[in-house]
């Protein structure tokens, strides 16, 4: 069972019609419990309504269809999280955190009936479209998305590689819906992007938190190291949050447990104590002791919370940007016997000090806006430029002049640097942390 940070079907329901009461005992000594009639009365109802759209529907519908739609609409109307999976949408859940699948790369949530783009993940077909977090998606291939539950929305999104869907997308501040055309690729899971922002100091990069990502972070902290021996080793580092939708909980946990040496990462709290944990960071060989700087802004969600609000509660990082998407509430993964899967809203989780975030989010330690850069007409430089040079493990392409990589590499870290400016502030201020008590190194 998968514990995400992103119902048992009875084939058959019973209704009892009549009640047996022995003579000998007095009416007014029986008690019956004030739930059990209205669970029954809600039951039969059920039963009723069914029975009259089987018979009378203007068009013929199968008991099954009509019980999983019921079924879905009883946990959308919970919270926009809550959904029921048939087989094939579950299976395509299972492969968003474990193997490749074919999309355009958003990560989306259904807020009062509305389809809203929480991020679109970096180097995918919808980060280049131009779609951004808080777009609001109005129709999938001409289809209204408030006719659709949000499992039904992602399945129409996803397809075949080089297949083309149409979204028509409305931005914010923006009072005409635009249409946009984008043909579906693989979605990289590669999680975790690395780059030397100055000598000692780098720029690490979360995009998502799939099953690798505590394993990646770890394999671009030995490369710093190897690069930056010869230097003096790693003195800062700018962890990059922004527009990270979340994940796996357990993975958000490790993340934060390599820069804790001790103390509360984040405790979760169910409705009958059932689902109730207190996650603690665990004293490493490998434990991360240098300065950070945690970026964050509105498309940070949910797993990324939980990994700056233990940094932030534990001074062990100053956090920047803006603040974050605010999803407070842990998910799990459910399998039901027939294929099908359920991701059901089971517990809220609260950062060391005991402060919830749902619905309300992060809040930096020091806000700092995105200024889209100065003299350029490129409508993409506002985003993350990375390109498949700065992915870990990239290929080669045979030359092996060291020299010459090295340049490229430092200008391009003072390209980024140029064109982002709460990276830039990041940099300044890692680079002041030994100089501030209140933060622990």
């Amino acid at each position: 069972m998968r514990v995400l940070l992103s119902f048992c079907i009875v084939g058959c329901l019973v209704v009892c019609c009549g009640v047996f009461q022995p003579a000998a005992i007095a009416a007014d000594k029986i008690t019956q419990p004030k739930e059990i009639p209205n669970k029954f009365e809600a039951l039969k109802r059920f039963s009723q309504v069914l029975d009259l759209v089987e018979r009378h529907y203007v068009h013929d519908v199968t008991q099954d269809d009509l019980v999983k739609g019921a079924v879905k609409g009883l946990l959308q109307g919970l919270d926009p999280h809550s959904t029921f999976m048939n087989a094939d949408e579950y299976k395509e859940m299972q492969q968003t955190t474990s193997g490749e699948f074919f999309g355009v790369g958003i990560e989306i949530s259904l807020e009062n009936g509305q389809v809203i783009v929480v991020t679109p993940i970096e180097d995918t077909p919808a980060f280049r479209a131009g779609l951004q977090t808080g777009d609001v998606i109005l129709s999938i291939n001409g289809q209204a998305t408030q006719e659709l539950s949000l499992q039904e929305v992602v399945s129409r999104i996803r397809g075949p590689k080089g297949t083309e869907v149409e979204l028509t997308i409305m931005h914010s501040g923006v009072k005409n819906p635009q249409t946009v055309h984008i043909v579906r690729d693989a979605i990289p899971l590669i999680s975790v992007k690395s780059k030397k922002l100055e000598d000692g100091y780098y720029w690490m990069r979360l995009t998502r938190f799939s099953e690798r990502t505590t394993e990646e972070l770890k394999e671009a902290f030995r490369n710093a190291e190897k690069e930056s021996v010869a230097l003096g080793g790693i003195k800062g580092i700018v962890l990059d949050l922004r527009n990270n939708p979340g994940g796996l909980l357990d993975q958000a946990v490790s993340i934060a447990d390599v820069f804790l040496r001790d103390g509360t990462i984040v405790s979760i709290k169910g409705r009958h104590g059932s689902s109730d944990h207190v996650y603690e960071a665990q004293r490493q060989s490998d434990d991360v002791h240098t300065p950070v700087v945690a970026l964050i802004n509105a498309g940070s969600a949910s797993a990324s919370e939980i990994v700056a609000g233990a940094l932030r509660d534990q001074k062990r990082a100053l956090i920047m940007g803006e603040r974050s998407f605010g999803k407070g509430s842990v998910q799990k993964i459910i399998p039901l016997p027939d294929g099908s899967g359920l991701k059901l809203t089971v517990a809220l989780y609260y950062t060391p000090s005991g402060s919830s975030i749902q619905a309300e989010g992060i809040v930096p330690d020091m806000e700092i806006a995105l200024e889209a850069p100065q003299n350029t007409d490129d409508k993409d430089t506002e985003r993350f430029q990375v390109r498949e040079q700065d992915l870990n493990r990239h290929l080669e392409n045979g030359k092996d002049k060291k020299s010459a990589q090295d340049k490229v590499k430092k200008e391009e870290g003072k390209d980024q640097l140029a064109r982002d400016n709460q990276l830039r502030m990041a940099l300044q201020v890692v680079k002041s942390l030994p100089k501030m008590q209140s933060i622990k190194n």
